[in-house]
């Protein structure tokens, strides 16, 4: 069940058809962007794998773009995720089948998604808020596959691998739940009003074996001990925070102690969050 925080409407068509939208002009405080090319939107919509009677959630479905191509794959129950009340009222009045939850994405209760459901997530994701999204989705999301289009830049750490300075905290957390895809990349042009930047379209798939909340709690405190000094080595950043035994823990998971954390793969960082646990706070 949904948290109180989210309004939950079903709006079902009286008459088969679509009504008229009125969009008001792009809001900046939120960081819109609205997708305005049909081909691009479609082929977001065809890495999704939609077949009739699937479960998808759109995030922040904007004007429609992505919208339209969804309804065409007869989902067998559609949610939309929309924090502009504007945007939500002409957005069911041009779509009254869809299921709108009025809500901010980055409050969204997602472990409340049915697992059995295996739901497919999909948005063109605010740039302000795309890294902690993908962050809380993919380690609480029941889902079967996820595509999002984001700011290149923070594609290429999402997909990063170790040892190249986009590697960090992010590649690592979402790496450890998910398998990460680089689709293709979207130019600023087909957007309204134009970003100053380029996207990527990227697709998640969860990883078979999910980490256990204990698990991932440890690995989050560990990353953020480490990236926030990431110019330092192991050595020294688990000193400093008074681990006990640093060097022989570190050698003793085939890590030097002169390691810097951006040259650590996801499993040696689950295995190193292990070995710590929460010893060193939350």
């Amino acid at each position: 069940m949904l948290g109180s925080r989210y309004e939950k409407k079903k709006h079902m068509a009286l008459n088969g058809g679509e009504g008229r939208a009125q969009y008001k002009p792009a809001k900046r405080s939120l960081g819109q962007n609205f997708l305005a090319d049909a081909n691009i939107a479609r082929k977001i919509v065809d890495s999704l794998d939609i077949q009739p009677g699937d479960n998808v959630l759109e995030i922040g479905p904007g004007r429609g773009a992505l919208t339209r191509h969804i309804l065409n794959r007869r989902p067998g129950r559609f949610m939309v995720l929309e924090k502009d009340d504007d945007l939500a009222q002409a957005l069911t009045a041009q779509y009254p089948s869809i299921e709108l939850v009025a809500g901010d994405a980055l409050a969204f209760p997602w472990q409340t998604l049915e697992p059995e459901a295996g739901w497919k997530i999909v948005g063109n994701l605010p740039y302000n808020i795309a890294s902690p999204l993908i962050w809380d989705i993919v380690s609480q999301a029941a889902l079967s596959a996820a595509v999002f289009m984001v700011q290149l830049e923070v594609g290429q750490r999402l997909k990063a691998p170790h040892g190249g300075k986009d590697y960090g905290a992010l590649s690592v957390w979402v790496q450890s739940h998910a398998r990460v895809e680089l689709l293709f990349k979207v130019p600023p042009q087909v957007f309204h009003p134009q970003p100053k930047v380029t996207s990527a379209v990227m697709r998640f798939f969860l990883l078979p074996r999910q980490l256990d909340q204990d698990t991932a709690k440890a690995l989050a405190a560990t990353l953020r001990m480490c990236f926030q000094q990431r110019r330092k080595q192991l050595g020294t950043i688990l000193k400093s925070k008074g681990i006990v035994g640093a060097e022989e823990l570190l050698q003793g998971l085939g890590i030097q102690p002169a390691q810097r954390p951006e040259t650590l793969e996801p499993e040696r960082f689950q295995a190193l969050s292990n070995r710590l646990g929460n010893q060193f706070g939350s």
